[in-house]
């Protein structure tokens, strides 16, 4: 009977270890189909990951019949998760199941909030998107004459788009879910500059670059066919945007600063909470901890304040810093540049005392363009394909070199966040990654990925940064920008704070000017939410830091620690948790 039941056990077990591979096997397909179908449903992403199967496309995205079709898709997936057994799976395997599950129920839910009656904003929708792409210098290749025919397809899709948001911003008008009548004043001139029948337009630069191998009678028809749809329906797209938000919207929009004072706009901000922070953490818990983290920093502040031998208070400090010609040296764009290039020279050497792991992907500076460079309130990071063909961007906006300071975004520690090793090294070695499901390779969730790059900023010192301490004072000043926004995201869309009161707590608090701590509020405006996810995030791996250190003692490598954050890719705060957990176990 013993012999019959250690069988009986060893075949059971037999039977689990099998069918945990079938069901890995069919998890593997279940995400490789889930992404090959995302891909389908999200033209324009898949072109910026370097996917350019769909480059002739563009998703109307805020129609009915387009959310009604994402929705389907979202719950036939959720259903063929809930088919697995996840004690079956990998620990891996479990950290995709719930990455995957976040994204479709976070999709799900923001189905009846109406978020498509507000499609427009000027730091970042699809007309800047087009824009960018339809410049020639950004990831819609322009090599074959197949390629000028695709976007050339994707021009009149984006008259439809275009079209579609028209009609979205008078339904929204109709119920009182509009944009606030600063923020569509600030996106009237550009999508009038892109709308301009000029040949400075940057939509005009592909056929002044046509490829040299081209036939003359490719270039000829490439020419015509292109020069038409420009003129006849891109360019009209844009000005019919245009002429609606002006004419017609402005008068509909709201004098209110946050989403508070909208139709709908409570129920909106606590989404936007959820999505950009990925915690349950609620508005009033937030604005409190910036509240804590504001009187922090501060404190440090007048540390290094002291240490300069300044005699003032903190804010003629402030002053003094804002003002002080030696924290502006910058005369031409060029120099702007050149600064971060030397910043990436000192930071170089350092690499490998807090990495083992580097990506491969090839890594730029470049100036913004000229059409998106007045709506940018500092340098920025977009990401390489997934190929490694086209390369990371560091894009620094240059409106004015003589007012760019060195201290306020500090050149080191921004550049450190938004280059290397903050974005660049996350973002890349995530698409570098083969042992993640392909899907996992290309999302973002902003907590993890903000939270990494502020949290990389911390460790400035040890990459030869903040050796003196204006650079320093510099770094606390960006730390201070982040936690400032807990407050005055939280407070502007919660209707604690106005926009005038925003801009006046940037400026008690940091040593910017005027005009940036107004970019500053009216972006927190624009994109409700975004702007928790960074401060959210960094103190949650300095958190997990902490236990891994306590737990760990003498074991503990820094090294290892962010090996292991950056090894399983982009994941929600809450999935993240359990997994330092189990990585910090296995020790």
């Amino acid at each position: 009977m013993q012999y019959i039941i250690r069988c009986m056990l060893i075949t059971s077990s037999l039977f689990i270890t099998r069918n945990g591979i079938a069901q890995q096997k069919d998890l593997q397909q279940l995400f490789e189909n889930y992404y090959r179908e995302s891909l389908k449903l999200q033209p324009l992403d898949a072109t910026f990951l370097g996917y350019h199967e769909y480059d002739d496309q563009l998703a109307n995205d805020i129609s009915a019949p387009y959310i009604a079709e994402v929705s389907r898709f979202d719950e036939k997936y959720l259903r063929s998760l809930s088919s697995f057994d996840k004690e079956q799976l990998t620990p891996a395997d479990r950290i995709s199941v719930d990455v995957l599950k976040k994204i479709l129920t976070r999709d799900l839910e923001s189905r009846k909030l109406h978020l498509e009656y507000l499609p427009l904003n000027h730091f970042n929708s699809i007309p800047l998107f087009i824009g960018q792409l339809g410049s020639g210098s950004s990831a819609q290749p322009f090599k074959t004459v197949q390629d000028y025919r695709n976007w050339i397809k994707r021009i009149a899709a984006f008259k439809i788009w275009a079209a579609t948001a028209i009609l979205n911003m008078k339904k929204g008008a109709e119920v009182g879910t509009v944009l606030p009548k600063v923020l569509v004043m600030r996106i009237i001139p550009q999508m009038e500059a892109l709308g301009k029948d000029d040949s400075l337009n940057a939509f005009y630069t592909p056929l002044k670059t046509l490829p040299a191998e081209f036939t003359s009678v490719q270039k000829q028809e490439v020419s015509a066919e292109l020069g038409k749809a420009i003129r006849e329906q891109l360019l009209p797209a844009y000005k019919h945007l245009a002429d609606y938000l002006k004419n017609e919207y402005l008068a509909q929009a709201t004098d209110s600063s946050g989403l508070s004072g909208i139709t709908g706009g409570a129920a909106m901000y606590r989404y936007y909470v959820k999505y950009y922070t990925t915690t349950n953490s609620s508005p009033e818990e937030i604005y409190q901890k910036g509240l804590d983290e504001v009187s922090r920093i501060r404190a440090k502040m007048e540390l290094i304040k002291t240490r300069t031998g300044f005699s003032g208070t903190l804010n003629e400090f402030f002053a003094f810093l804002k003002s002080d010609p030696q924290f502006m040296p910058f005369k031409t764009p060029e120099q702007v540049l050149q600064a971060y290039r030397d910043v990436y020279a000192k930071i170089k050497p350092h690499l490998p005392e807090l990495f083992s792991v580097f990506p491969k992907a090839d890594f730029e500076i470049r100036r913004v363009e000229s059409f998106r460079e007045a709506g940018q309130n500092g340098p920025s990071y977009t990401l390489g394909s997934i190929d490694g063909k086209k390369p990371g961007v560091f894009y620094v906006p240059v409106p004015d070199a003589t007012k760019i300071s060195t201290i306020s975004p500090a050149l080191e520690a921004t550049f450190i966040h938004e280059a290397i090793p903050g974005h660049h090294f996350q973002i890349s070695l995530q698409q570098e990654n083969t042992t993640l499901p392909t899907f996992r390779r290309s999302i973002s969730f902003n907590a993890f990925t903000e939270g990494w790059a502020l949290y990389i900023e911390s460790l400035g010192s040890r990459l030869g940064c903040y050796t003196d301490p204006y650079q320093e004072m510099g770094a606390l000043n960006n730390e201070m920008m982040r936690a400032i926004r807990l407050v005055t995201d939280v407070g502007l869309h919660t209707g604690k704070m106005t926009r005038e009161g925003s801009i006046a707590y940037i400026m008690a608090n940091l040593p910017t000017s005027e005009a940036d701590a107004t970019s500053a509020t009216e972006r927190y405006m624009a994109i409700p939410g975004q702007a928790l996810s960074y401060k959210t995030g960094e103190l949650e791996i300095l958190r997990l830091r902490a236990m891994c250190e306590k737990r760990l003692g003498k074991k503990f490598s820094i090294i290892k620690f962010h090996d292991a954050l950056l090894a399983q890719g982009d994941m929600p705060l809450t999935v993240l948790e359990k997994y330092i957990n189990d990585w910090c176990a296995r020790q």
